[in-house]
Order: C-alpha cells, then sequence, then structure tokens
C-alpha cells in the first residue's frame, strides 16, 4: 500500500460513505449516522483531551490549529470554539465536500486538500497545535513517520501535538485477524464479504517507536493516556507532544 493507494481508497469512502467511514460504528452505515450525534463525538473527544491537557499544564486554547485527516470536519467543528483560526486537511476532495457542508462553526474554520505526502503548503512553525485522531492509522508506516515529523516541523517552538495511534491490536476475534492476516486478504474480505467501499488499512505503532521518532524529530512527549475507546478490536493510545 501507497499513499496514492490511501487516496484512492479514501476518496470512494468519501464519495459514497463519509461518516461512516471517518467513524465506523454498528448500525451507522449507509448514511444512517445522525449529523447531530456525529458531531457530538467530536466535541467529547477535544472535551476529554482538553480535559488533560489542562491537567497538564498545557493550554486549551489556541490561534492557530491544524486538524491533519481531517474527514467530513468532525473534529475541526469541536476545535473551534477552542481556536481563532481552524485549518482541516484533509487527501479526499468529498470529505472536504462534507466537512463544508456540514460546518456550522462561525466561519473560523478552512478546509483544504493537502494530498501531497507532506505538509510543504505550510511553512515552519505555523500551528500552536496539531490534531490528529483516528487518521495515521490508516496510512502505510513510511508515510506515518514523515507526517509525525512534519507535525513537529509546523508547530510553532512550545507548541503541542495531538497524537492518536493504535499501540496493538487487542485480544478479540477481529484483532487476531489483524495481527496474523496479511492486508492484501484482509482488504479483498472487506472489500468483497463485508461490501465496503474501499479498503481501510490499519496500521499499530508500538510505544516505544513512537517515543524513539518524536525525540529524533525533536519533540517531547509530555503526556499519553489511553484513548477513547472507539473500536473494541485495537488498543489505541493519544500522546501530546511539545515542539522543542
Amino acid at each position: 500500500m501507497n499513499l496514492d493507494d490511501v487516496r484512492r481508497d479514501w476518496t470512494k469512502l468519501g464519495a459514497e460513505d463519509p461518516l461512516w467511514a471517518v467513524l465506523v460504528q454498528p448500525g451507522k452505515r449507509g448514511g444512517r449516522w445522525d449529523v447531530e450525534e456525529f458531531l457530538a463525538t467530536g466535541r467529547a473527544d477535544v472535551e476529554e483531551t482538553t480535559g488533560w491537557l489542562r491537567q497538564l499544564g498545557l493550554p486549551t486554547r489556541w490561534g492557530r490549529v491544524l486538524d491533519f485527516g481531517c474527514g467530513a470536519g468532525r473534529l475541526s467543528q469541536a476545535l473551534a470554539p477552542h481556536a481563532d483560526e481552524v485549518v482541516g486537511v484533509d487527501i479526499a476532495p468529498p470529505m472536504l465536500e462534507t466537512a463544508r457542508r456540514l460546518n456550522r462553526s462561525a466561519g473560523n474554520i478552512r478546509f483544504v486538500l493537502n494530498d501531497a505526502p507532506d505538509l510543504s503548503q505550510f511553512p515552519d512553525g505555523h500551528f500552536d497545535l496539531v490534531y490528529s485522531a483516528l487518521v495515521l492509522q490508516h496510512l502505510p508506516r513510511p508515510a506515518i513517520d514523515h507526517y509525525l515529523a512534519e507535525f513537529l516541523r509546523v508547530l510553532r517552538p512550545g507548541g503541542i501535538a495531538v497524537v492518536g495511534l493504535p499501540t496493538e491490536p487487542a485480544r478479540t476475534a477481529k484483532g487476531i485477524v489483524w495481527q496474523v492476516a496479511p492486508f492484501r486478504l484482509i482488504s479483498w474480505a472487506q472489500r468483497h464479504l463485508l461490501n465496503y467501499p474501499a479498503a481501510m488499512n490499519m496500521t499499530a505503532i508500538s510505544q516505544a517507536d513512537v517515543v524513539r521518532l518524536m525525540a529524533a524529530y525533536g519533540g517531547d512527549i509530555v503526556g499519553q493516556w489511553r484513548d477513547l475507546r472507539y473500536s473494541e478490536d485495537w488498543v489505541s493510545t493519544r500522546y501530546a507532544v511539545r515542539r522543542a
């Protein structure tokens, strides 16, 4: 899998069932997500995260925020009351179209296409906060490593990246399948047995690897906590990383 595959798959997912693709939950497939309920999950995510940041003595109000992999704007809208400006970027144009259509902010969100393997459209030190949840897991590992480096680059010194990453598959039936089966087989099953519009890759990264990468890229992990239980099949960690 490469970034072109990701772009193709998420463009199709965004065109056919964007809210379910962003947040895969039982009974929500086929356009069954209620928009208000969907957006409320974003507010719950940001509320929990700002609570953790407050406990760590970190800011919960920012000038400029990057929502990386914004999808349908679930988190962008939740971040908007905490920021002067939120920039939501995504690889899939149909996702951005949905985000713009559902946008109920006070006008301080911009949704921008970013289908490059980097964040070169933004200068160094441009953001006070980078926020990314339920996104990096769908990318191939080299792309994850590179985007993590980019997060630190586009943060101002002292700025914070909040990043959610799967640590390992859980000990469930689906989790075990992800441990033992190659992705090409899982992809086939997703498309032909489960009738997904397109495949959804999952990539886990150990905490030791995250610590090593952040140190290499000039980031200091100042907090980490068990992530929200979006799925029973993955153990995930959320990190608060400060740029040196």
